[in-house]
């Protein structure tokens, strides 16, 4: 590989940049996640700068810390016939991801990070990395990281799709280091993947990423419960449960305080804001809080989906919760939340063993304030993921200079 000079930063040291590819087409876990690591990297290190590339269209709604900015690559929808099609430009699937591909390939070009961290696709959203990662292997002195969330799926549905695009292949040629944002006593996401040994000697086990909040928000003087589906784009059977309960149960307490997420809109909102109004200030519902992390810190406890960002606040700020996964598309949320209620974590709401139904939901919101912390499980020893990342990072790039 070829050598290049040390950059100088504005106080004489050499500077730290690292890159972040996050393909989000869908939902806000890959963003948010990339932001929480951004920030961590460059938080102790005045030297330290970040880009994130991401496909989010709400990626401009999100504040960014200093040295730490984004560049938004266009969207792609998913369609109901799990096809994809261009957000906003009205290109086909080919034409957007060369363009995709193209920009991504300019970024890392023109910006020479020393670490380039990718999110949990190892080659990018139909590939569109790979360009970018034999530039790479072939040009720079980058150092590259796969990172992956603690669970990606049910174990032979993850060796067919990674087989499918050439994932396993991908990873073993062009990744230095495998960071799992999670801990080995409770899942492997690499379970049923064809890894070389050589290739799993390179992984990190970082444990879970810590969530604070230094933002002042308005909390809600009374006590009560918040209710959060993530992004909201598959969480509307879960929010419909929560308001039955609540429409059913006069008495259930405390009252509830719902987040919808961005992606929860249209006539489903308009519906639900007109169940909530019934209630009569028993549940209050917003859109969208990029705060979040200090209405949870306020929460007497947490009704959730089982995504990887609101499973890491649950544990950060030691809130009882009760977890409804979804299923489908993947078991993802659903081997999480089992596996967490196992280990005395939290409790899930499972369709199979609880059914979906109100009186399930107001039995568990009852039984909440009975509920053991996740601390009292020992949840504080899991959490020193970005720790872990700070460290492994810093070597990484101390390496590429």
């Amino acid at each position: 590989m070829n050598q290049s000079p040390t950059r100088p930063s504005r106080n004489g040291q050499s500077s730290h940049r690292i890159m972040f590819y996050s393909h989000d087409t869908f939902g806000l876990g890959h963003l948010r996640r990339s932001r929480a690591l951004a920030t961590a990297l460059t938080q102790g290190d005045e030297t330290a700068s970040a880009i994130i590339l991401t496909g989010s269209p709400v990626a401009g709604r999100f504040t960014f810390p200093e040295r730490v900015d984004h560049i938004r690559l266009p969207g792609v929808t998913k369609l109901a016939d799990g096809s994809y099609v261009s957000q906003t430009l009205g290109l086909d699937i080919d034409e957007i991801t060369a363009l995709r591909s193209g920009l991504i390939k300019t970024a890392i070009e023109k910006y020479e990070p020393d670490l380039l961290i990718v999110d949990k696709e190892p080659s990018g959203f139909r590939g569109e990395l790979l360009p970018s990662l034999e530039w790479l292997r072939d040009h720079g002195t980058t150092k590259t990281v796969l990172g992956l969330r603690d669970v990606l799926d049910e174990p032979t549905v993850l060796a067919a799709e990674w087989s499918r695009k050439n994932a396993v292949e991908a990873t073993e040629e062009f990744y230095d280091e495998i960071w799992v944002y999670g801990d080995h006593d409770i899942y492997d996401p690499t379970k049923g993947l064809a890894l070389s040994d050589e290739t799993r000697s390179r992984m990190h086990w970082t444990g879970y990423l810590r969530r604070e909040t230094t933002d002042e928000v308005d909390l809600p003087e009374h006590p009560y419960v918040l209710i959060t589906p993530g992004g909201g784009g598959d969480g509307a059977a879960m929010v419909s449960l929560v308001l039955e309960a609540y429409e059913k149960d006069p008495d259930l307490a405390p009252n509830a305080v719902l987040i919808y997420g961005p992606f929860l809109s249209g006539d489903t909102r308009e519906a639900f804001d007109a169940r909530v109004e019934k209630l009569n200030g028993r549940v209050t519902a917003v859109g969208f809080d990029s705060r979040i992390e200090a209405l949870f810190v306020g929460a007497e406890g947490v009704v959730c989906m089982g995504g990887y960002n609101t499973f890491c606040e649950v544990l950060s700020f030691d809130k009882r919760a009760v977890i409804v996964p979804r299923t489908v598309p993947r078991l993802e949320q659903w081997i999480r939340a089992s596996r967490a209620e196992e280990l005395g974590l939290v409790r899930m709401l499972d369709e199979n063993r609880d059914g979906m139904t109100a009186d399930a939901m107001i039995a568990a919101i009852r039984h909440l304030p009975h509920q053991n912390k996740p601390s009292q499980a020992g949840s504080d020893g899991i959490l020193d993921g970005l720790k872990v990342v700070i460290e492994r990072g810093t070597a990484l790039m101390d390496a590429a200079k």
